[in-house]
């Protein structure tokens, strides 16, 4: 879409459910034109998932694939193929998350493809990457998840490994997918040559893990599960009020924790050997914790945060979905946008994010129906014949 940053881009996204998906929806939130091949009849199974269905229509869908255009085409069929080699060699980039080795017996391999546009970008999603031992293997979010690290750190460490209540592991794939499209975009403004954009969900996920790997190389020092904490920084954890709710309070660094003690009457705690310095608040977190939770709850919820934000300790509530639509920062920033939507009238969705001063992403249209643009991809971007669309949708192709 012209006016926007990426509005000179066109993307196929083949694949489904998330991985590849959530990088397409990145890109259409800046402008992209995301044209979406779909399986005829079925769909994108993101079509059905999510716990609440309003009208038995998935409320994840509408999301995941706004800013998009909703092709069929049946990949298993030659003509199928060939429908998506004429798309590919009229893009800038081919998204896909499927298992290695799936677009080669298709006939969409990278060198085929590149013979047809040598300034195709092509971006592969998957567990494990396109090369090494377990390149073939079926590999899911969670899995990444779990051999990524970010398992065995989350949760109480008297339970078993936990994980948060979203797809991060997938999130975080296509978020780097999505990074390594730019960067193949702009390099090709250079060579004038695509490339292929290789990302794994596990790789993806230990990208995040900070210093876990020299920490076990240099010093055999192996992270666990630690609740609410990380270990050795205090003070940042939850902590009680007076009416029952609780608030967390991140004060970690030195200068802020003199504003916490000042706060909480003890100006004195920033001086004190046990607490003056980051290294002995996290030797003595346990403690420390203690003493701030017996201030914090003789106090309301609501009392307790001016107090620490009028003293520059940084500070807020655990939100929930009520808490962001009631909260005014959100709508001041718009962080929420609410779409038109042909069953739900006016959908709430999280807005496009980062946000750019010149040209800002925008939330166009929701999800769309199955095969809705059938006819604008086509027959006006591939010239086909009435006749030909229903030929091909006759025998299932699209």
């Amino acid at each position: 879409m012209r006016g926007l940053p990426l509005g000179d881009i066109r993307v196929v996204e083949l694949g489904q459910l998330l991985a590849g998906p959530f990088c397409g929806q990145l890109l259409g939130d800046f402008g992209a034109e995301v044209i979406k091949i779909e399986d005829p009849g079925r769909g994108d199974p993101m079509r059905q998932w999510g716990r609440e269905k309003p009208h038995g229509r998935s409320l994840w869908w509408p999301v995941v694939a706004r800013n998009k255009k909703s092709v069929t085409c049946d990949l298993r069929t030659a003509e199928g193929q060939e429908l998506v080699r004429r798309l590919a060699g009229r893009a800038d980039v081919l998204l896909e998350n499927f298992r290695p080795g799936t677009l080669e017996r298709w006939g969409l391999s990278p060198e085929r493809l590149h013979e047809l546009n040598p300034g195709l970008v092509i971006t592969r999603v998957t567990g494990y990457g396109q090369t090494g031992p377990y390149a073939p293997r079926a590999g899911y979010g969670s899995i990444g998840e779990a051999m990524g690290g970010i398992r065995h750190v989350t949760g109480d460490p008297s339970l078993p490994p936990s994980r948060a209540g979203i797809s991060l592991g997938d999130s975080l794939a296509a978020t780097y997918a999505c990074v390594g499209t730019l960067v193949a975009l702009h390099e090709r403004e250079r060579s004038g040559r695509g490339q292929v954009v290789d990302s794994a969900i596990y790789e993806s996920v230990l990208a995040m893990m900070e210093s876990l790997l020299p920490e076990w190389q240099q010093a055999g020092y192996q992270r666990e599960r630690t609740g609410a904490v990380l270990p050795n920084v205090a003070p940042s954890n939850v902590y009680p009020t007076g009416d029952g709710d609780a608030i967390l309070i991140a004060a970690n660094q030195d200068s802020v924790f003199g504003r916490l003690a000042a706060a909480m009457g003890r100006p004195e705690l920033a001086a004190d050997e046990r607490y003056a310095t980051h290294g002995a608040r996290g030797a003595h977190m346990g403690e420390l914790d203690e003493l701030i939770a017996g201030w914090s709850a003789g106090l309301p919820a609501q009392e307790l945060l001016d107090l620490l934000h009028a003293s520059g300790v940084p500070a807020g509530r655990i939100y929930r979905a009520a808490d962001m639509f009631a909260d005014p920062h959100f709508a001041a920033r718009e962080a929420i946008v609410r779409v038109a939507h042909p069953e739900f009238g006016e959908l709430a969705m999280q807005n496009v994010t980062p946000k750019l001063s010149a040209t800002p992403g925008a939330v166009r249209t929701a999800g769309p129906a199955l095969g809705e643009h059938n006819e604008e991809v086509y027959r006006g971007l591939l010239g086909l014949t009435a006749e030909e669309l229903d030929r091909l949708s006759a025998g299932g192709v699209i």
